[in-house]
């Protein structure tokens, strides 16, 4: 293992910004993985700190295929993780906003144009990554239909979903959108949780890495190879929301099986107490995602969920 720091940027008033990387084999610019992006991505720091333990116990193994140099970047944001907050502290950018980068830019621009710099040729991108809603996900794989993805590559992975989505405007300046520019077969990884630690899903996540390596001729590991993954489009998911603002009471659970007219949550009313709406699914189905807060907005998505009827 080499520990080594992909990029560093000067800093005035505190300690220089340093993302870390961790080398593990010789060789072509086989796999990157990159982890917590943002400053409460705790989880996803997390997965990257096992995966770093396994490829240290491969590599000492010999089970690192030679020809092959896989880099591990548990955090690109350590400032934002530091304070706990989930853009960059000064300017509240979104680093994973700012991709390819500019090295003549802002200071998030300049973040991403270093760090893209060092990644952008590598042969699979792995990002661990959350979602802009505040939630639990049944865990799977994201992609991106930019004309460049690789469905039959994703199911590699083993993971119980791959979910396929549209492109928006936005998404050109995402990591993952960019490593497919370049010509790399780029994944988003999402795990159950996001600010707390769930080791279940955690584990499950390095399995899937471990058991897409090992497929594509990386690394030589025997485990539980997955799931047969079940491919999924974004907009055949089904959304339920909420009509009114108030305390969010779920009582279904994230992968949980769902019967149509079920009662998945209550909004009460925050200051008297009572039910001022009661959510039901309109079919049968599973909760794919489920919103976590306490509170709620109106008009929110707190569950999406996979209808089994598409399967007939």
């Amino acid at each position: 293992m080499k520990k080594t720091i992909v990029y560093e940027i000067k800093a005035i008033y505190r300690d220089d910004l340093r993302i870390t990387g961790y080398e593990f084999g010789q060789g072509e610019k086989s796999v990157c993985i990159v982890g917590s992006m943002r400053g409460n991505e705790v989880q996803q720091l997390y997965v990257c700190s096992q995966l770093v333990k396994r490829f240290k116990k491969l590599e000492e193994e010999g089970s690192i295929r030679q020809g092959h140099k896989i880099l591990v970047i548990p955090s690109v944001n350590p400032y934002s993780m530091n304070i706990k907050k989930r853009f960059w502290p000064t300017d509240n950018t979104d680093i994973n906003r700012m991709f390819p980068g500019y090295d003549l830019g802002e200071t998030t621009q300049r973040i991403a144009a270093g760090l893209f710099e060092e990644i952008k040729d590598f042969t699979y991108g792995m990002q661990f990554t959350s979602f802009y809603m505040p939630g639990r996900f049944t865990p799977h794989i994201r992609m991106m239909k930019a004309g460049y993805e690789n469905v039959e590559l994703a199911k590699q992975f083993g993971m119980p979903y791959v979910v396929l989505r549209n492109t928006r405007p936005y998404d050109t300046t995402t990591l993952n959108y960019n490593w497919q520019v370049w010509e790399a077969n780029a994944f988003s990884i999402y795990t159950t949780s996001t600010e707390q630690i769930d080791k279940e899903s955690a584990a499950q996540a390095v399995r899937a890495v471990l058991n897409f390596l090992s497929k594509e001729g990386v690394v030589e590991y025997s485990g539980h190879e997955g799931y047969i993954s079940l491919v999924v489009e974004d907009t055949d998911m089904v959304s339920v929301r909420t009509k009114t603002a108030g305390i969010f009471e779920s009582v279904v659970s994230v992968g949980e099986e769902i019967g149509k007219g079920q009662v998945l949550a209550q909004v009460l009313d925050p200051y008297e107490g009572e039910v001022l709406q009661e959510l039901c699914s309109p079919v049968d189905g599973l909760v794919f995602f489920a919103h976590d807060e306490p509170l709620t907005y109106a008009n929110t998505a707190v569950f999406k969920l996979i209808c089994h009827e598409r399967d007939t």
